[in-house]
């Protein structure tokens, strides 16, 4: 797969379609693989130049060794404290990468489309980039306000886990994160979710990473106030069923955004079931009008 240079590092990246540029952006650990291949394909149909990369410390991308992230105790007490968090890198640093790729690419606008982090990291490229986005979409995410830090238990302790030991585990965490975080209204598709767990883990197993996007969410703090600024054409997605980001980190994005739209789908958890990308497509192809 291709690389480009950008703000600092290497992105790896891959593209299909012609139309509009619309970049994809993943979350917390999680590698471009995980875009399901008929999902890029649907939106290259929409009339979309599709880029979707490896974010920093992730995939193919430039791994940020030799640095470390806080423990997870002390980040979450200084989070509640409001004290500063020295983390490797914050969500604006991230942002910082997309518009870099999107240099590299040529690409002077482009729509930006997040899921999890990646929403937060979308969110950040409006606030900090307006000039270089066409429209924002805001997929499963939140503003970072501490009350969005409140989770299912069991969500989080299959996200927060032990990094997996050898390929068969990582294979079996996947499994167990999906049925715990998934749609309760589509039906999951387990060999394509232990497929791409398989690709992922042979392609970049690096757990190191996680901890330190974990460490840009918590150090990056609350958007919410900086939301209120952006006046780019923004959509904002999440599931009813989402049991990790619960669905008024949804709502609060929507009213935090002024004329955002929100899109509440029904029984769609932390995931994009196949069932639900007629509904996405369609909805990222109006606003891009």
């Amino acid at each position: 797969m291709p690389l480009v240079s950008a703000n600092g590092i290497e992105l790896c990246y891959e593209e299909r379609g012609t139309g509009e540029p619309l970049v994809l952006v993943h979350g917390i650990g999680a590698q471009l693989v995980y875009w399901r291949d008929e999902l890029l394909d649907a939106l290259a149909a929409a009339k979309f130049r599709v880029i979707c990369f490896d974010n920093r410390d992730s995939g193919l991308s430039t791994k940020l060794d030799g640095t470390r992230a806080p423990p997870l105790a002390d980040m979450l007490a200084r989070r509640v404290l409001r004290v500063p968090i020295r983390a490797p890198y914050t969500l604006f640093d991230m942002a910082d990468d997309v518009v870099a790729l999107c240099d590299g690419l040529g690409i002077d606008r482009a729509h930006v489309l997040g899921v999890s982090m990646g929403g937060m990291i979308a969110q950040s490229v409006a606030i900090r980039h307006p000039h270089r986005m066409k429209s924002l979409v805001s997929v499963m995410s939140h503003t970072g306000d501490l009350a969005h830090l409140v989770s299912s238990p069991r969500a989080l302790g299959v996200l927060l886990g032990k990094a997996p030991a050898s390929r068969d585990e990582a294979l079996t965490r996947a499994e167990e994160f999906y049925r715990t975080v998934g749609s309760t209204g589509f039906a999951l598709d387990m060999a394509s979710l232990r497929d791409r767990a398989a690709r992922a883990y042979d392609r970049a197993f690096y757990p190191q990473g996680f901890a330190r996007h974990l460490a840009a969410i918590l150090a990056s703090g609350s958007r919410t106030q900086a939301l209120a600024r952006v006046r780019v054409p923004s959509l904002v997605v999440h599931g009813t069923a989402d049991p990790l980001v619960r669905a008024k980190g949804g709502r609060d994005t929507a009213r935090a955004i002024p004329s955002a739209r929100l899109l509440m789908i029904e029984g769609m958890g932390h995931d994009l079931p196949e069932g639900a990308w007629p509904t996405l497509v369609s909805a990222v192809a109006r606003l891009a009008e």
